[in-house]
């Protein structure tokens, strides 16, 4: 749009030069007293103004580099050797003797995932796969968050290229990672110890690409891949685990059975005792403990200290 309404800006200027120093006006009378005007264009003064405007035509929407928000230029100039670095809006960069390569500098994701599509290499699984402190393979989805230092991106371009999440940020992603897991267990990424592994991802991380222009803003770790006979270790320590729990509730079941019967029969040998010690002074009441017994439907009579009358079998008669 921008190169547009210059064209024809330009393009009017041109025609108002040739108007103004290659268009001669004659004024001319005829016999009957009627004047007119006629206009002719040398070709010989145009010819320069033609010229002149087809290269400005050519070389101004050349010049003109628009640069989105966010981004930045690289300005290479060839003759001087120089860089310089044009900011966000419109720049007049001279063709010819500038080379210029667009840079992003906002932040920008790198995932490293199992699951294909995730990734940044979505076709292929992209997993981290890292040896624990106990020598075990684990696999980690992780995502990085980055973004280039504005202050040296001509830096960054003259000494990495356009391909630094290739050349540096992955294989630093890798190392750090690593380096990292490989000083705690398998269960610490399972544990509280996650997110002390993840800092400490991050703080490496800052270290060792600051030194090489990049920002990180963050690193998480998304998910935990076991290789497939760590999983049925666990599996089957887990089964373990449930079996000995249910034995050891059997067992304290029992336990508590059993102590609930040494505590009953030393209930029955107390009541016992006391039954003893009540009989030894009063004989008689074993005729109460033998009349409390009978059911509720048993009428009785107690004739004396010495009889019990049933009268069940008198009344059925």
């Amino acid at each position: 749009m921008v190169n547009f309404i210059l064209f024809l800006i330009v393009l009017g200027v041109i025609l108002l030069l040739i108007w103004k120093f290659a268009v001669k006006i004659t004024v001319k009378e005829k016999r009957g007293g009627e004047v007119f005007t006629t206009s002719k264009v040398s070709w010989l003064k145009a010819l320069p103004i033609i010229i002149v405007g087809l290269l400005v035509l050519l070389v101004l929407p050349a010049s003109i580099k628009v640069v989105p928000v966010g981004h930045c230029l690289v300005v290479f100039n060839i003759m001087t050797k120089n860089y310089s670095i044009a900011r966000e809006g419109i720049n007049f960069i001279f063709p010819f003797v500038n080379q210029t390569i667009q840079y992003d500098l906002r932040r920008q994701e790198y995932t490293m995932a199992k699951q294909r599509g995730e990734g940044r290499r979505a076709n292929v699984d992209d997993a981290l796969w890292s040896p624990t402190k106990e020598g075990l393979q684990i696999g980690l989805d992780l995502t990085c968050w980055h973004r280039i230092d504005p202050l040296r991106v001509a830096e960054i371009h003259r000494k990495i290229g356009t391909l630094y999440e290739e050349k540096v940020i992955r294989p630093s992603i890798r190392s750090v990672v690593r380096h990292v897991v490989s000083e705690y267990r398998v269960m610490d990424v399972y544990s509280a110890q996650r997110k002390a592994i993840e800092q400490a991802i991050n703080d490496r991380l800052k270290t060792s690409l600051a030194k090489d222009g990049f920002i990180i803003d963050d690193v998480i770790l998304r998910d935990v891949t076991f290789t497939k006979e760590f999983e049925r270790a666990i599996e089957e320590k887990q089964v373990a685990e449930q079996t000995a729990k249910k034995m050891e509730y059997v067992l304290d079941k029992e336990k508590k059975e059993a102590e609930r019967r040494v505590i009953e029969a030393k209930g029955k040998a107390n009541a016992i005792e006391i039954v003893n010690r009540v009989l030894r002074k009063s004989p008689d009441y074993i005729n109460y403990l033998y009349v409390d017994k009978l059911a509720d439907d048993v009428k009785v009579i107690v004739s004396d200290q010495r009889t019990i009358m049933d009268l069940k079998g008198m009344l059925g008669k």
